[in-house]
């Protein structure tokens, strides 16, 4: 069974920061790239961040400068530091993965439940 345990949402004025972490855990083999989307009320899941194995990191436009991603390879763990908050940032976040469950199966992407994070004028 694998898992992508959130936490970290909740409710910050305009300018405060918040830090949501994701943890996978279950039968994992060779992670290839973590990250995190987010899915505001009547639009579509977009990309936040995401990071490789390696290192990579790609962020949407909207939020450069202001959030950071980070990862923890040896525990499989994805962090994403964000400040400067607007209320446009406001959103259920997921966390996702992309990674094969043994040697002989193919990488899929995997989600976590989504966290909210409200962020208000």
């Amino acid at each position: 069974q694998v898992q992508l345990v959130e936490s970290g949402g909740g409710l910050v004025q305009a300018g405060g920061s918040l830090r949501l972490s994701c943890a996978a855990s279950g039968s994992i083999f060779n992670i290839n790239a973590m990250g995190w989307y987010r899915q505001a009320p009547g639009k579509q899941r977009e990309l936040v961040a995401t990071v490789t194995s390696g290192g990579s990191i790609n962020y949407a436009e909207a939020v450069k400068g202001r959030f950071t991603i980070s990862r923890d390879n040896a525990k499989n763990t994805v962090s994403l530091q964000m400040n400067s908050l607007k209320p446009a940032d406001t959103a259920v976040y997921y966390c996702s993965a992309v990674f094969s469950t043994s040697p002989l199966s193919s990488p899929r992407v995997y989600w976590g439940q989504g966290t909210q994070v409200t962020v208000s004028s």
